[in-house]
């Protein structure tokens, strides 16, 4: 009998949920998308819950088991916090109004890995909604990442490298994949009460984005846009304090990131922030290119998986790509923090059945439309407000034409993308070929972004244009990863290429997205450009566009010129 599968991650940020039936993957959301608050973490997902398991048409009642990280969770359920503990408590629940505690540190300062120990399962769970006998699985934060990367991959040999800003006591992971066996060479439940080692490159990077007045853990991508216009004038600097053994594994001298983060101000100060973004980027490249060279030569393998935040860098993935003797390299869309709802319901999946059922289970990802589908109200949100019309023509060439003289439009169709990047489904398309986009559109949504916009073509054209290989296609389908630009084609799709001449496309297919695929191709024969614009549906420091009232509001704000439906074509009638 098949369950209905929950995977929860509460964490302090990105936070999000996933369901499964057995190994379906029928919905998966991001807290931010349904609060309207960027990154959101800063309560349990409960909405995020109850939005995917009502996409899926079931109820908490109707869950089967649930898959949590060992993230953010209420106090109230804690049942070990006394002394000074519960003095400090008060003060951040009183005073600094948080109500929530990390579970993994719990478990480091508690020493134990038991979480029914000191934190009431039965009673946290009921008080949720969901039935008695519910199964309970805690998941490990690093597996979670990793998992999915080989879940929807067909290889049969495969390294899997997780690196972030932190989780379950350490910032990586290294699994390997052969001969039918996955072994966890560093970073798994042996780690998770071991003494933490300060050896982050996701932290110094973090550190670094900051100094230079940027938000950490969400304008990483700013400082990565910025390192291909400076020199690395602090790489030696900042390199010297990190190595890497034999095995692979990274370690540093740092004794708390406190130290970290205090060298990326000292460096920043009277240095170009140019200069101290390529200086980080370097140290990255440097470094995580070197451990994962050790690792491959001590366990070989074609295929290469990766997962985390730090993998969020395109530049990083680039490198990795093309310098490593690999046959593919696979990072799945939501690579961060929010991805970790849907490895935390393959981890229970693992843990219920094996290794070998698993991998026999393992699938193509396809699309990761899996938001709440509005296909069936859109249309009438957008003819129901005053100050939009609807026009009486064809909404592919009437899109294609307006991208083609200028305009920007929207698409709005299907269901929402999961992860970080728009594929498609909630995007913002543009004429590649005007000089004047790229201001333009930073101008419309407020953003002050470095790296171009990013490039969207269909997978048949591709390799044309963009150095497309069968290592990085896969990636590329999801723009995880960076890639050149062919030199014949760099000035005539101007807005996606970045200095350094590269850009990160999206390579479509017409069965994921008809309408996104018309539209580009109505563009290429009204123009004879391949190529589209394509950025999120979103203003600066909001979330990408989920629901029809917020797609209404951003063509009234004039932030684009048209939106576009599977049904048809709409602008302000001012």
């Amino acid at each position: 009998m098949s369950q209905l599968i929950l995977g929860v991650h509460p964490g302090s940020h990105d936070a999000a949920a996933a369901v499964f039936e057995d190994y379906s993957l029928k919905a998966a959301v991001h807290l931010e998308r349904l609060t309207r608050n960027k990154g959101d973490g800063s309560t349990f997902p409960e909405l995020a819950i109850d939005e995917v398991l009502s996409i899926a048409g079931a109820t908490r009642r109707d869950v089967d088991a649930v898959a949590y990280s060992r993230a953010m969770f209420p106090t109230a359920y804690f049942s070990r916090v006394g002394g000074v503990t519960w003095l400090r408590e008060q003060f951040r629940a009183r005073v600094q109004n948080k109500t929530r505690r990390m579970m993994w540190t719990e478990m480091q300062r508690l020493r134990t890995t038991e979480v029914g120990s000191f934190f009431d399962v039965a009673r946290f769970q009921r008080d949720r909604g969901f039935r008695d006998n519910v199964v309970t699985h805690f998941y490990n934060h690093h597996e979670a990442h990793a998992l999915p990367a080989l879940f929807y991959s067909p290889w049969e040999d495969a390294l899997l490298v997780t690196a972030d800003a932190g989780g379950d006591s350490v910032y990586y992971s290294y699994r390997h994949l052969a001969n039918g066996s996955l072994a966890t060479l560093y970073g798994g439940e042996e780690a998770v009460l071991a003494p933490i080692s300060e050896n982050s490159l996701g932290v110094l990077y973090s550190g670094v984005t900051k100094a230079l007045g940027f938000r950490p853990v969400r304008h990483e991508g700013k400082v990565t846009g910025l390192a291909a216009m400076g020199e690395p004038v602090h790489a030696e600097r900042m390199g010297a304090h990190f190595r890497v053994d034999e095995a692979g594994e990274i370690h540093s001298d740092f004794r708390t990131s406190h130290e970290m983060r205090a060298l990326a101000r000292r460096l920043t100060l009277g240095t170009r922030r140019e200069d101290m973004a390529a200086s980080v980027q370097q140290v990255l490249e440097d470094v995580m290119l070197q451990s994962i060279a050790r690792l491959l030569a001590r366990y070989p393998s074609r295929n290469l998986g990766l997962s985390g935040g730090v993998f969020a860098n395109v530049k990083l993935n680039r490198l990795l790509a093309e310098t490593l003797p690999l046959d593919e390299v696979f990072i799945v869309p939501p690579m961060g923090d929010d991805g970790l709802a849907l490895g935390g319901a393959l981890c229970y999946l693992l843990a219920r059945d094996g290794l070998g059922r698993w991998l026999e289970q393992r699938q193509p990802l396809g699309e990761v439309y899996l938001g709440r589908d509005y296909s069936e109200v859109i249309d009438r949100a957008l003819e129901a407000s005053p100050g939009v019309r609807r026009l009486a023509e064809s909404p592919v060439e009437g899109a294609a034409r307006r991208l083609a003289a200028g305009s920007l439009g929207a698409i709005f169709t299907g269901r929402m993308e999961y992860g970080p990047r728009a594929l498609g489904a909630r995007s913002i398309l543009a004429n590649p070929a005007r000089r004047e986009t790229h201001d333009i559109l930073n101008k419309r949504l407020e953003r002050s972004e470095f790296m171009p916009f990013a490039p969207v073509v269909a997978a048949e054209r591709a390799a044309a244009i963009f150095d497309v290989t069968s290592v990085n296609a896969r990636a590329c389908r999801y723009m995880t990863i960076a890639c050149d630009v062919h030199a014949s084609w760099r000035k005539r799709i101007s807005a996606v290429v970045h200095v350094d001449g590269s850009a990160r496309p999206q390579i479509i297919e017409r069965t994921g997205n008809p309408l996104y695929y018309d539209i580009l191709t109505s563009f290429e024969r009204t123009t004879g450009l391949p190529v589209l614009v394509n950025t999120s549906f979103n203003v600066h420091e909001e979330p990408i566009v989920n629901a029809p009232g917020e797609c209404v509001k951003a063509l009234l704000d004039g932030r684009i010129d048209f939106v576009v439906t599977g049904q048809a074509l709409y602008e302000r009638s001012d």
